[in-house]
């Protein structure tokens, strides 16, 4: 099982056991539990919900493992002939999670067939 989940405004393919390195939780600490509720995709091997946009009631929950620091990024900058050259570099930070438990307890918005019965009412 599998789940395609939006993080920071980027997209995860999590399965359980998974570690990964997400974009920086300011807010969490080491061994604390976070939930991510912008699933956007459940797959169980033939059976497959997509959400539109998003699946409702479907939950993935991670553990924190820590902060970390990615590969230094080097920006160079010259002008030739101009004696400009400027050096300069960062290191991006990550929060480093673990994947505990994929929950899809929800099931997909109804708001379209609710629409389409009533339009077929009227006509």
């Amino acid at each position: 099982m599998y789940a395609i989940v939006e993080i920071a405004g980027k997209q995860f393919k999590v399965q359980e056991n998974d570690t990964l390195f997400v974009p920086y939780q300011k807010n969490a600490s080491a061994d604390d539990t976070l939930t991510f509720d912008r699933v956007l995709l459940v797959s169980n091997d033939d059976d497959v919900k997509v959400g539109a946009p998003l699946l409702d009631g479907a939950t993935i929950k991670a553990k924190v493992l820590g902060h970390v620091k990615g590969d230094k990024v080097i920006v160079f900058k010259k002008k030739r002939r101009k004696r400009y050259k400027v050096l300069r570099g960062h290191r991006q930070r990550y929060t480093q999670v673990q994947v505990d438990a994929l929950s899809v307890d929800g099931k997909k918005k109804r708001k379209t067939k609710k629409k389409e019965t009533e339009a077929e009412a009227e006509a």
